[in-house]
């Protein structure tokens, strides 16, 4: 809680005006106007980039599958393509809109109140405002993950981490020459091999991709995924570092493991959460920077905020924004 001092020299807002041409120009401009979420953004951005310059820090992006649904997608690759993580934990649909589009499959325009009777009875999902023809999801996937499993399970290996079955499809991706560049520059998966940056998905299980690999088990003796080599790889990055930071974007699984293990390293030096959830439900979701400092998640002399917007509002504000004082 911020307190005011009477000799205290206080600051004053400056004014917006049109022509401002840069992501980087409009983060100054938010910071520089004062209320009222607006210099939370510029907060964020000047966080980021300074965990990002940090080279003894180990940097950790944390994500929902949703916002790989949406053309968010191609900022998460950028930035693996960059290095600005070290590791990305993330739940198990990331892999699944990722090797559905580098695929070659299309995600379309939709709408928040469009009839889902209407959209059920012609093959359509809908994710929020996002529509996915059914025709491209599971058997899809399974038609095109199938093959690259027996492959690997011929080959001799049979246990296989979360982090490193998604490497082998990476890999996969490299070596397809069916594949366009164009594609493989903008897939995740593509960049975290050839970056050798791994992704954690706790909850491998739980969607499409992981199903399938259950699905391929019961038929492969011998083919398992083990949650625990993907623990002793987290266990290992977080241990050997020397400072910790995060970029949080939403909440669930992902969030509560990367700050759960962050607990047993001090916390998180630096942290950026990114979310529209409501705080006083209780929910890990909303639950603000200032709550994990607590339980010891966030060390107490960080550099934190919680940004309280949608991320595909603000991302590629931040991120652009990043970039450009990068460069």
């Amino acid at each position: 809680m911020g307190t005011i001092n009477k000799k205290e020299k206080l600051e004053p807002i400056s004014e917006i005006h049109l022509g401002r041409k840069t992501a980087n120009n409009l983060v100054d401009d938010y910071f520089a106007a004062g209320g009222f979420s607006s210099r939370d953004i510029a907060t964020a951005t000047d966080i980021l980039e300074k965990m990002l310059k940090d080279v003894k820090c180990t940097k950790i992006l944390s994500l929902p599958s949703s916002i790989v649904a949406t053309g968010q997608r191609g900022l998460i690759a950028d930035a693996l393509k960059n290095k600005w993580f070290d590791a990305v934990i993330a739940t198990t649909g990331l892999p699944s809109h990722d090797l559905i589009r580098v695929w070659g499959a299309h995600y379309y325009y939709g709408d928040f109140l469009m009839d889902e009777h209407n959209l059920g009875k012609n093959g359509i999902y809908r994710l929020g405002n996002i529509l996915i023809k059914s025709e491209n999801y599971g058997v899809f996937l399974e038609d095109r993950m199938k093959p690259i499993l027996e492959k690997l399970y011929n080959v001799g290996k049979k246990v296989f981490a979360p982090y490193e079955i998604i490497w082998e499809f990476g890999r996969e991706i490299a070596e397809d020459k069916k594949i366009t560049p164009q594609l493989k520059e903008e897939s995740i998966l593509y960049w975290s091999w050839k970056n050798k940056i791994p992704i954690f998905v706790p909850g491998i299980t739980d969607g499409a991709f992981g199903s399938q690999l259950f699905f391929f088990s019961q038929t492969h003796f011998g083919f398992e995924i083990s949650v625990f080599k993907d623990e002793e790889k987290l266990y290992k990055l977080v241990f050997d570092a020397k400072r910790l930071g995060a970029l949080i974007i939403g909440g669930g699984i992902s969030k509560h493991h990367t700050i759960w293990w962050a607990q047993f390293n001090k916390g998180l030096k630096y942290a950026v959460y990114i979310t529209s959830a409501p705080e006083q439900d209780g929910s890990l979701s909303g639950a603000r920077t200032r709550e994990a400092i607590s339980w010891g998640k966030i060390s107490q002399n960080a550099r934190h905020i919680t940004v309280q917007s949608d991320a595909t509002i603000v991302l590629p504000i931040i991120f652009n924004a990043v970039w450009e004082r990068q460069n």
